[in-house]
């Protein structure tokens, strides 16, 4: 890979756009088990290469996706971290991150989700972003923490049939 295909980079981390010839990154994430046990995986690869599709969509339909990201010392695949569309007309998105297990308990999810919101809130002029996460996952709770959400109700998630905890974070003027 090229590092002109990278159009962003926080500390440790690059985020380029995702493209068709990447459903076999997209399979080493979204077919993980442990990557997808809290949002309704593990998935076959035809679900992946659904899920492929979409984050393509997203970024041609509305300039966001859940962006894959790589380490800039070695370019490996950590995972991916972005926004998709929440409430479009309220210009407000979801903040989501998925990574690899091999790059937990690194700060890297932290370090490119403060990237991602300060990207929405200054280049996307964001109202608010959304975040949610499975209640049994401590480390998305964290992370969300960290970043300066606050806890604004439980809301069904289809995938899984539970309730997630749901967080809203506006910007600071």
């Amino acid at each position: 890979m090229s590092r002109q295909e990278f159009f962003f980079e926080t500390n440790r981390l690059a985020f380029r756009r995702w493209v068709a010839a990447d459903l076999p990154l997209a399979l080493t994430l979204w077919g993980d088990p442990d990557v997808t046990r809290f949002f309704g995986g593990p998935f076959s690869r035809e679900a992946v290469q659904r899920r492929l599709e979409l984050e393509i969509s997203n970024e041609t339909a509305h300039y966001v996706q859940y962006w894959p990201i790589f380490l800039q010392s070695t370019e490996e695949f950590v995972g991916c971290t972005g926004l998709r569309p929440y409430r479009p007309a309220e210009q407000i998105y979801e903040l989501g991150f998925h990574l690899r297990p091999a790059h937990w308990g690194k700060g890297f999810a932290t370090e490119a989700a403060a990237g991602v919101v300060a990207c929405a809130f200054s280049t996307l002029r964001a109202r608010a972003l959304f975040a949610a996460h499975h209640p049994a996952n401590a480390a998305s709770e964290r992370v969300i923490g960290k970043l300066g959400f606050r806890f604004t109700h439980r809301e069904l998630y289809a995938p899984t049939n539970e309730m997630h905890l749901a967080y809203l974070l506006t910007p600071s003027r």
